[in-house]
Order: structure tokens, then C-alpha cells, then sequence
């Protein structure tokens, strides 16, 4: 029995969910390339028949066409299949890390500093804990939320989450406040073709993680808040996760997004993780050259 949406083999060898796609093709291909698209040309007489090409199953289980086989020759989906449609259904989001934070690691300045300092290691230590058993945080709709003042390392720590998950093979998207509100406006204007508002919310709702940074940030009016409840409600009910970073305190937030908004995020990623200190940003800066100062010349 072939899985739904697959190429049934007809019972040749190769054909049916753990083998090739056989198609009637010519012998020789007629551009004179010797291959097609998608693989090599396998000659079986005067057919030939075309391999897929598969990504090795995440789990180690299935042969990477996301089916097993089972008694009676009746095929169940992997777990991986699961992971390739959420994948897919988070394409076109913001879904991978910022160009910025691809080098980020615990073992790098400046989470290595934050570390040492004895008012961040706790906070450090936790987020690592969280990337550590990502798969089992991201099942049990488990999240972060990082809350401290401008430059203290929040979107730093959260970019490990998210790049956890995203290399341990989950969907992943990756907005600022302000971005993700931008983004959703321009659903509004769509054409004939493209993405409209109910798609786009559906997939932002339906990745694995979504990882807002600056919440707050936005100017507060009516349709902000409808739209981040909305949001937060639905990954709320699907028990979806979410790594957030503010530079608010609880008090200030649930005045910029509300009080049921904040109530949610609370149950969902647990009490914020303090980051407090000085902008590590201007750590790390080149202290400035100083001008020299001419004096006048004096008469001899």
C-alpha cells in the first residue's frame, strides 16, 4: 500500500513508499546530458527509472522518505515527515538567525563574560539548560522570556534557543515587535497570488518557536493589542512555544500589551529571567582617539 501522495510503484522492484519512483521514460536523455533533473538516469531495458533524492531521516528511523512500513505493508508517517511540513509551512517567514548572531555560543563573549558576573550566570545558566533538552522544552510548549535594560545581552540569549532549535531541525521564526507588526500590515494590501492576513497568521502560529524580540516596542493602539493577542492566544491553546525579550518589567508590560497578553506569556515561558547591568554593547567598543591639542607658537 503506497503512502497518501505518493507515486504508486505498480509492484515493480523499487516502486512503493521505501523505493524509487519509476516513470516511462526514454532511454536516452534527449538534451544529451545523460541525467535529469533530480538524479541520475538508471537504465532497466527501455525504461528508466529515476531515484529520489532524500535527506537522511532526522531520527534515524525511516529510510528519509518520511514513511515506515509496517506489518501488513501498511505505511505510517515518521516523525520526521512532521518536521519537513512544519518546515515547509514556515518557508517565507523570517526563519533563520540574523546575520549578526550566527556566531553566537556560550562559549563566546558575550555570554562567556555574562557567565562569570554573579547577576546574570543564573539567568545564562537556564537558557542553556532550555537548549539543552530543546526537543522535550519545544513538546511541552515550554519558553523564555528575557527582560533587562537596553544592551544587557537579552536578544543574544534568546538567539540561542532559536538556533537550537532551528539546528536540531524544528520551524523557527524570527521577528522584532516592530518587523512582525510591519509584516502583518502588508498582508492587508495583497494581490491576487499573494499571502493574505488568515495564511500568514496561521503559519506565524504554527511554527515550533516564535521568537519575538522588543516586545513593548510598538506605539500601543487597539489594533496592536487585538493582533498580539490573537497571537499569543492561538500558541497559547496549541501549546506552541515562545522566546520573548523586553525591556519592560511585568507592571509596564501588561500597561503597553495588556493584561490578558501578559497573563499568558507568564503561564507559557514561566517568570521573566532578569538581565540587569551596564550596555555591553559599549563594552566592546574602541575607545576613542583623543585630538591633539596645538599649542600657539611662542615668540622667540
Amino acid at each position: 500500500m503506497s503512502p497518501p501522495g505518493d507515486v504508486d510503484g505498480g509492484g515493480e522492484p523499487g516502486g512503493g513508499p521505501l523505493g524509487g519512483v519509476r516513470a516511462a521514460l526514454p532511454a536516452v536523455d534527449p538534451l544529451g546530458r545523460g541525467s535529469l533533473p533530480g538524479g541520475p538516469l538508471l537504465r532497466e531495458g527501455g525504461e528508466v527509472t529515476v531515484r529520489e533524492v532524500r535527506a537522511a531521516c532526522a531520527f534515524g528511523v525511516c529510510d528519509g522518505s518520511g514513511w515506515i512500513v509496517g506489518p501488513d505493508d501498511i505505511a505510517q508517517p515518521c516523525e520526521c515527515r512532521k518536521r519537513r511540513i512544519e518546515r515547509a509551512r514556515s518557508s517565507g517567514m523570517q526563519g533563520s538567525l540574523p546575520k549578526r548572531y550566527r556566531g553566537v555560543s556560550f562559549d563566546r563573549p558575550p555570554i562567556s563574560d555574562m557567565a562569570l558576573k554573579p547577576g546574570l550566570a543564573r539567568t545564562v545558566a537556564q537558557i542553556r539548560g532550555i537548549c539543552e533538552r530543546i526537543d522535550e522544552a519545544l513538546d511541552a510548549g515550554e519558553g523564555a522570556w528575557l527582560m533587562g535594560d537596553v544592551g544587557t545581552g537579552k536578544t543574544s540569549l534568546a538567539m540561542l534557543v532559536s538556533k537550537a532549535a532551528l539546528e536540531d531541525g524544528h520551524s523557527v521564526a524570527i521577528y522584532s515587535l516592530p518587523r512582525l507588526l510591519a509584516r502583518i500590515r502588508r498582508t492587508y494590501d495583497t494581490e491576487a497570488g499573494e499571502e493574505g492576513y488568515l495564511s500568514f497568521f496561521n503559519r506565524l502560529t504554527s511554527v515550533d518557536l516564535l521568537h519575538l524580540d522588543d516586545l513593548g516596542a510598538e506605539k500601543r493602539t487597539d489594533w496592536v493589542l487585538e493582533q498580539l493577542y490573537a497571537i499569543v492566544d492561538r500558541r497559547y491553546e496549541e501549546q506552541r512555544s515562545m522566546v520573548l525579550t523586553t525591556n519592560l518589567d511585568v507592571p509596564a508590560l501588561e500597561e503597553q500589551i495588556g493584561k490578558r497578553t501578559v497573563s499568558r506569556l507568564v503561564e507559557m515561558c514561566g517568570d521573566p529571567l532578569p538581565l540587569y547591568g551596564a550596555d555591553e554593547r559599549t563594552t566592546y567598543r574602541l575607545p576613542a582617539v583623543a585630538t591633539p591639542t596645538l599649542e600657539p607658537p611662542q615668540p622667540s
